[in-house]
């Protein structure tokens, strides 16, 4: 996998990544390649890639608070946010933005301090709203017109490890000057 150097990235992505102090994710699309499983006995089954897990537990060691904000989550979806110490999880709201405003506000944080990774139209809102926005390779093309940063990878294939990954080098570095 190869992700950009502090010094390949535009100074004003830097600029933007140096302040954030929360991360909100999307899921189907985002940290799911958006594909749907189903079983014999009707359950729905999401593939959520190790690497955004140790991705998004190593920038909550640095003190990155993680939310989700999703129109559907399945409970499997749901144990697994858990599982990655996600505790902050809006799920099915159709209105994101009022989602994204209530999770805001409870930490007091700043539209500048907030990043979101989306990849279809219910996520406009969100992305026109925080201070990076992100969209996976294979988003839709208005929410990739709407990011800051897209990705290099598919959702589910490593998109979200790419930009936890800049957000870590850029918040590692700050703390070094």
């Amino acid at each position: 996998m190869t992700i950009p150097t502090i010094k390949e990235l535009n100074p004003q992505i830097v600029r933007r990544l140096s302040r954030i102090k929360a991360f909100l994710l999307d899921v189907d699309g985002v940290l799911t390649d958006g594909s749907v499983t189903v079983t014999e006995n009707g359950m729905e089954n999401r593939v959520i890639t190790m690497m955004d897990a140790e991705s998004i537990r190593a920038a909550q060691r640095v003190g990155v608070r993680f939310g989700i904000l999703t129109t559907h989550a399945s409970v499997i979806v749901l144990s697994r946010a858990k599982e990655v110490g996600i505790h902050d999880v809006y799920h099915g709201m159709f209105d994101k933005a009022e989602a994204y405003r209530e999770f805001r506000d409870l930490y007091g944080l700043r539209d500048e301090e907030i990043a979101f990774m989306g990849d279809g139209v219910l996520d406009l809102s969100v992305l026109k709203s925080v201070g990076f926005a992100a969209a996976p390779a294979n988003a839709h093309p208005s929410a990739r017109m709407a990011a800051h940063y897209v990705s290099r990878y598919r959702g589910g294939y490593g998109a979200v490890r790419e930009v936890l990954t800049m957000l870590l080098r850029v918040q590692e570095d700050r703390q070094i000057d």
